[in-house]
């Protein structure tokens, strides 16, 4: 099973703005009950985006602009709180394929990475740019360059930096290693073969 090798995320993106945006905020808990995490997507900032009817409340991702985003853009300490790895992967269900954000709290960081999402920090003045160009066109094309560790949009290029651990992996199709162990699989076969004390 190789990994793709992830050396950028091109697409339209969505600007979700706040400071401190934490799990719970991007999950709630109560949808946490899922065996398999394929419908978390549709509880993506849930109670944020919905009434307690289930109707809309005003929210960039139910602005029928910006549907097509496949990039979220936010602030400062995005991912904070508890360490719960469904808030990734409901990020991913939605349909995102990469962050970018001021800072991200670490623990999340590290779940997206071996999701294979690009986290990407930016200044504040530089997301605001990136945020306004969105707004000014729901359909700019914005490309997260993680080799160059920039972000192209609408003529304009700002640096965005992806962690080194992180962009080595995402480059190298190394970000998932549950996918390198089952790759590795028949050299661990192999040398448990040799094994005296594993022999049956």
């Amino acid at each position: 099973m190789a990994l793709a090798k992830i050396t950028s995320v091109t697409g339209p993106a969505v600007y979700v703005p706040g400071n401190d945006i934490d799990t719970d905020r991007i999950i709630p808990a109560r949808f946490m009950k899922c065996i398999v995490f394929d419908g978390l997507g549709e509880f993506l900032f849930y109670d944020v985006r919905k009434n307690a009817d289930g109707t809309d409340k005003p929210h960039p991702l139910n602005d029928p602009r910006f549907k097509a985003a496949t990039i979220l853009l936010s602030g400062a300490n995005f991912g904070c709180g508890s360490s719960r790895e469904h808030a990734p992967q409901a990020i991913q269900k939605y349909g995102f394929k990469a962050v970018i954000a001021e800072n991200f709290a670490e623990i999340f960081f590290g779940n997206c990475t071996t999701l294979g999402i690009p986290c990407a920090t930016a200044s504040r003045e530089d997301i605001a740019k990136i945020a306004a160009a969105i707004e000014k066109n729901p359909a700019t094309e914005v490309v997260i360059d993680v080799v160059k560790q920039e972000v192209r949009f609408a003529g304009q290029t700002v640096k965005a930096e992806v962690r080194a651990s992180a962009r080595d992996a995402l480059v190298n199709g190394r970000w998932d290693s549950i996918g390198e162990l089952i790759d590795g699989l028949p050299a661990v076969k192999t040398t448990a073969a040799k094994l005296p004390y594993l022999a049956a």
